[in-house]
């Protein structure tokens, strides 16, 4: 099993940890607008299919 051979330093794991998180926020916002959108029915950019609205649908 391979071992790391030194150990890694506060500045570069605080440095790792700062982009993952900056990372999740980021898609989190995208998340969030792209709800919103859906809600609004301003969606362009996302194929989204109401299943409510296609109940009384007959095949």
């Amino acid at each position: 099993m391979a071992v790391p051979k030194k150990r890694t330093s506060k500045s570069k794991s605080r440095s790792r940890r700062a982009n993952w998180t900056r990372k999740a926020y980021e898609k989190s916002k995208q998340a969030i607008s792209m709800a919103k959108s859906v809600i609004h029915g301003n969606n362009t950019s996302l194929i989204y299919i109401d299943k409510l609205a296609n109940t009384n649908i007959l095949p």
